[in-house]
C-alpha cells in the first residue's frame, strides 16, 4: 500500500505519520481542543499514550513543502469483539491556519483508503453539532448521520450533545 498522496490544492503531501510528527501532530491536538468544540479532552495525551491507541497503518498526516505538518487523522477500534472487527472511530484534525485548503478532505480520503484496503467497513465518530465544519467535510466524504447522543457527557461543566457519524465502506460487503 502507498504511504503518501498528494491533495488536489497542491503542494500537500498526506504521508503516514511517524514519532517525528509526535511534536506537532500533539500542538494540533491542542489548537483543537482550545476551541472548545472538537472534543470532550481538555488536555492532549502523551505520545505515548496516543499510538498506543490508534491503529498502525491507518495513522496519517499532511505535511506542506518545507516538511510542516498541517493536520492528522488516526482511528482506534471500537472493540476487541470478532463482531466489530471492521468498525473504528476516528479523529481528523486541521491546523487553524491551513482550513479551507483541502487538508481534512486529503487526510479522510487517505484514511478511507487505507482501512477500505484493511477489510475496514465502517468508519464511525462523534462530532460536537456546533462543529458544522467538521460535520460538513465529513457528509462531502459519504459520511451520513446516525443521530444525536443528547447530553451524552460532561464538557466544562456543561452537557453536550454528540451528533454520531459514520462512512460505511461500499465496497466492503
Amino acid at each position: 500500500m502507498s504511504a503518501t498522496w498528494t491533495t488536489a490544492a497542491g503542494g500537500i503531501t498526506i504521508t503516514a505519520m511517524g514519532d517525528g510528527h509526535a511534536p506537532a501532530v500533539l500542538e494540533i491536538y491542542r489548537l483543537g481542543i482550545a476551541t472548545g468544540n472538537a472534543t470532550f479532552e481538555t488536555e492532549p495525551p502523551t505520545w505515548e499514550s496516543f499510538t498506543a491507541t490508534r491503529m498502525p497503518g491507518h495513522r496519517w498526516v499532511a505535511v506542506d513543502q518545507s516538511g510542516d505538518v498541517l493536520g492528522w487523522t488516526a482511528c482506534s477500534a471500537v472493540s476487541d469483539r470478532c463482531v466489530y472487527a471492521g468498525v473504528v472511530e476516528h479523529s481528523v484534525y486541521v491546523h487553524p491556519d491551513t482550513r479551507g485548503r483541502g487538508v481534512g478532505r486529503g487526510l479522510l480520503q487517505a484514511l478511507i483508503t487505507s482501512t477500505e484496503q484493511a477489510g475496514i467497513w465502517t468508519i464511525q465518530s462523534g462530532v460536537f453539532p456546533e462543529n458544522t465544519a467538521s460535520l460538513a467535510l465529513h457528509a462531502s466524504c459519504g459520511f451520513r448521520t446516525v443521530g444525536t447522543r443528547q447530553r451524552i457527557g460532561r464538557h466544562h461543566g456543561v452537557w453536550r450533545h454528540v451528533t454520531l457519524i459514520e462512512r460505511r465502506s461500499p465496497t466492503i460487503t
